[in-house]
């Protein structure tokens, strides 16, 4: 029996159909439920839509477990073809409905999240492997497919992989890896979504149907397809996705080692990195992660390595790797925590289980310069403790570039029950805007949501109001996913934080 994915995975038990944030909830009226009725399968039972209207956002557990969404919708579409999609979307836009696109919904920032209620557009009845073209390397996917379904069918028929293996791979759709520009756990071989998709199918805000990319280091014009790459479904809704794909790896290497301090393992990345070196998997972790979860004995820093591909490939990566750990004084691991990591490292059962006892659990993934980095590494964790009621601010660093890396920072707090909201908002204001103020971006490849939607125009600076044009042209009555990506929304003020 296939244990592939076909519907979205609750994050946690939701005890109850009320809403939480305050503001306005747009009503669908009946002259439009009866449009969309028409137009694709609409769910209105109570139940179904509240769990269609929240996502795996660590701080909307808190807010499951005492019975409330962030904002319910009215009903949830569900569309089957590119055409459902188009008529959904015309009929919201004349009626002037919110339209939020959902997949998988295992984003962590409140992105799936309908902060204006209406509509939820639910895309995973849209789904499977459309075409391959076995000599080019291509596959066009239909974007409600969730990972699984697609690398059993590219690996078993075609030999194929696309190599996309974020921790979210069991929970996650192809349009929503694309919508939130993921990063997979292999990227340093394969890299972003970003440098994986081809091209694009997409419905804009007044239905019109487009189609972007599709053809290898095209130049006619600026890029269409990184314009709609992370825009979290403000600019029009992903239907289809071209995607690279590679012949599935002949060989594989597994190496661990450690270091006496997180500025050694850094610099040993660096070295790697810069000397051409891109083993699909290095990883980082600070003394108490290492400790925690890597074999550690809380004074070492642990780096996990894995490469794949051609043999001839491989060895030389992992030679490199060798002596660039050993010129930052590396030492050799035990190479069991690479298949210790391999085994466990989807598991998000943790999250759960300290989300029901009380506590303030979450993480942030930036991404920064080689230079600057050692010092985020420090003065982030350094803010976050600064918080009431911090108990814990660790790092490890998780992909890696030419440039700069991503450093995952996870916290943790145990406020008192009537300050778990406060706490939470406090640790993000103080972590991100270290990170701001030391040379880091915003986001590496968790997005931008709800969660992070305060922080983009300080991130941007004028360049958000670009945006805000684009979104403006693209999608003049607002409707698409109002309230995310720091947009001014026609329904209201943004009820967050």
């Amino acid at each position: 029996m296939s244990t592939k994915p076909t519907s979205p995975t609750p994050p946690i038990e939701l005890n109850g159909t009320a809403s939480r944030l305050e503001g306005f909830a747009v009503e669908v009226p009946e002259e439009a439920l009866t449009a969309l009725a028409a137009a694709c399968e609409v769910i209105t039972n109570t139940d179904s839509v509240a769990e269609a209207s929240r996502d795996w956002w660590p701080m909307a557990l808190h807010w499951s477990l005492a019975g409330e969404v962030p904002q319910m919708a009215e009903v949830v579409a569900r569309p089957t073809t590119t055409g459902e999609v188009e008529a959904i979307v015309r009929i919201c836009n004349m009626a002037r409905l919110p339209l939020t696109v959902t997949g998988g919904r295992s984003g962590v920032c409140g992105a799936a999240a309908p902060v204006f209620g209406g509509v939820v557009l639910d895309m995973t009845a849209l789904a499977g492997v459309a075409a391959v073209d076995d000599i080019s390397g291509v596959v066009e996917v239909f974007a409600g497919t969730f990972g699984p379904e697609l690398e059993e069918e590219l690996q078993a028929d075609h030999h194929l992989s696309v190599g996309h293996f974020p921790q979210s791979f069991d929970l996650a759709t192809v349009g929503g890896w694309v919508a939130s520009r993921g990063a997979g756990q292999y990227s340093t071989r394969y890299g972003k979504i970003e440098q994986m998709v081809v091209g694009l199918e997409v419905v804009l805000g007044d239905g019109a149907v487009i189609r972007t990319g599709g053809a290898p280091a095209a130049a006619a014009g600026p890029d269409l397809t990184q314009l709609i790459l992370g825009s979290e479904g403000t600019l029009g809704v992903i239907t289809r996705v071209w995607l690279r794909a590679h012949v599935l790896p002949a060989d594989e290497q597994r190496e661990a080692y450690s270091f006496p301090t997180f500025g050694d393992g850094i610099e040993a990345c660096r070295n790697i990195l810069q000397r051409g070196a891109t083993p699909a998997v290095l990883r980082l972790y600070d003394a108490e992660e290492s400790a925690r979860g890597q074999g550690g004995d809380g004074t070492e820093c642990v780096l996990l390595v894995l490469d794949e591909g051609d043999p001839g490939i491989v060895e030389s990566a992992m030679t490199i790797v060798s002596e660039c750990c050993a010129a930052n004084r590396g030492k050799v691991a035990d190479v069991a925590l690479v298949d210790a990591w391999l085994e466990h490292r989807n598991d998000t059962s943790a999250l759960q289980g300290l989300t029901r006892k009380g506590f303030v659990v979450d993480t942030m993934e930036i991404a920064a310069p080689w230079s600057v980095l050692d010092k985020l590494f420090e003065v982030v964790r350094t803010e976050m403790l600064k918080v009431p009621h911090a108990r814990a601010a660790t790092c490890h660093l998780s992909h890696s570039y030419q440039d700069g890396a991503c450093l995952y920072f996870t916290f943790a707090a145990t406020p008192p029950p009537d300050e778990i909201e406060a706490t939470y908002i406090a640790l993000w204001d103080a972590g991100q805007r270290a990170v701001l103020a030391n040379g880091g971006n915003l986001s590496h490849h968790h997005g931008v949501g709800l969660n992070r939607a305060r922080f983009m125009a300080e991130s941007l600076g004028p360049a958000h109001d670009v945006l805000k044009s684009i979104k403006a042209t693209l999608d003049p009555n607002g409707i698409m996913n109002p309230g995310k990506l720091g947009f001014p929304s026609p329904f209201g003020e943004v009820p967050w934080p």
